[in-house]
């Protein structure tokens, strides 16, 4: 730990002063301070905006062909309370209320539903095939006039600790140094993923879904902090989610009139006394995200006495989310959880830190984040159960995926996310006891 302590030190400089946002940790019995906590309010506006695409094979080549421009704009409410326990030992819990997550779908520029693929289907979701594929009147969903979907409510609920080995301020040969643990609890109400427009669960402006996906989540994350000169403090985090499934949760079995399943009779297989495939099976495949922050604090005016300062914050950050079923941008159009690839997000964000008073901190950032295109289609079509290394499509059905829809999740037919946008705004007022 000494070592690592040098490292650090070597490598954000050295002086005294406060820890960064990042690192920031409520301590309590301190020798002036017996008791610490601070509260979090934080209002969070999110855009996300993309253009959805399709593979598609004709005339002995693959094509993307533009198929839908989608739009998610969320508005929440972030309430996080953090205590001190020790001397930098923090238990923190927090919870988000979600006033609105909507989203919407329309036609990309140039398609309209005379040459949209998406109207041109005549196979089906088993691959039985018509006698002229890609050119039949069949439609995957409606999108004529637009399609949306309404979710909120209360979001899951976390709870963590975290404890700062070195503090710059009780130590100024050393930088500030947190770690963190965090647990969040699958307590919002299920998501049911269906079609926005018909269906007995359909949502609304005034009809919210759920939202949750009945995954328990273990994040670890760990943050270094370093004031240079009273002015500069940068920092430097990374993190990594380990997600759990729990017995609560949507399984694409759990409706078998699901037009996109493609097999839903074989969800109940059983050979040999063996399910192939089962509800849990067929049920969300979380993503395991990993993910780092840089940036720096830049003080332009401070009053340490009188507890004011006035700061810039800007930093920059990547974050990875490995492949998996879950609800993705396409889930309501499908009425179904959708397997979908790897990606990765880039961004920067920028921001104010005000401080007037003891007892309350204004914070204001605006982030832009760029997404990597990724499949939104991706269901791997089975598994091989007999042992003869191939999934016998006609001879063995029951080796098919029953999520596997032979009009979407096939090579020349899937659907890709490009150009995909976040725009987010957030403030914080911070109280502090």
């Amino acid at each position: 730990m000494r070592s690592l302590s040098y490292i650090l030190v070597v490598f954000l400089g050295a002086t005294s002063a406060s820890a960064a946002e990042l690192t920031r940790v409520a301590s309590s019995l301190e020798d002036k301070d017996p008791f610490g906590m601070f509260m979090n309010f934080t209002y969070d506006r999110t855009q996300d905006r993309a253009k959805i695409v399709r593979e598609w094979y004709q005339g002995g080549t693959t094509e993307d062909i533009s198929e839908l421009r989608y739009t998610m704009i969320e508005q929440k409410l972030g309430i996080d309370l953090h205590i001190g326990l020790y001397h930098d030992v923090e238990l923190h819990v927090g919870v988000p209320i979600v006033f609105g997550q909507d989203r919407s779908w329309g036609f990309s520029g140039g398609t309209t539903k005379d040459n949209t693929s998406i109207y041109r289907n005549c196979s089906n979701a088993d691959g039985s095939l018509c006698t002229t594929p890609g050119l039949g009147t069949g439609r995957l969903f409606e999108i004529d006039n637009g399609q949306a979907s309404y979710r909120g409510g209360l979001g899951d609920l976390t709870v963590g600790l975290a404890f700062a080995p070195f503090v710059q301020a009780k130590d100024d040969t050393k930088p500030t140094w947190v770690l963190r643990f965090d647990y969040t609890a699958p307590t919002s109400a299920l998501l049911m993923p269906q079609n926005p427009v018909t269906g007995a669960n359909m949502t609304g402006a005034s009809n919210r879904g759920g939202m949750g996906d009945g995954v328990h989540r273990y994040k670890f994350s760990t943050a270094v902090s370093k004031r240079l000169g009273g002015v500069f403090e940068p920092y430097f985090g990374i993190h990594y989610t380990l997600p759990y499934k729990s017995g609560k949760q949507y399984s694409n079995c759990d409706d078998l009139t699901a037009p996109a399943m493609g097999h839903p009779g074989n969800c109940d297989i059983v050979v040999n006394g063996v399910q192939y495939w089962g509800r849990d099976e067929q049920g969300v495949q979380p993503q395991h995200v990993g993910g780092f922050v840089f940036g720096s604090e830049l003080t332009l005016f401070e009053r340490a006495d009188r507890f004011q300062r006035f700061a810039f914050d800007i930093r920059g950050y990547g974050t990875y989310h490995s492949e998996g079923r879950i609800y993705n941008e396409m889930s309501d159009l499908f009425g179904k959880l959708m397997y979908t690839s790897d990606y990765a997000e880039a961004g920067g964000q920028a921001g104010i830190v005000a401080q007037a008073a003891e007892f309350i901190l204004l914070r204001a950032y605006a982030r832009y984040g760029y997404v990597t295109e990724h499949f939104l289609t991706y269901e791997n079509i089975g598994k091989d159960h007999d042992g003869n290394q191939v999934v016998d499509v006609t001879t063995h059905p029951d080796e098919l995926n029953p999520s596997y829809d032979f009009r979407t999740d096939r090579v020349g037919r899937r659907f890709r996310i490009q150009e995909e946008a976040v725009f987010q705004i957030m403030v914080t007022v911070n109280f502090n006891f």
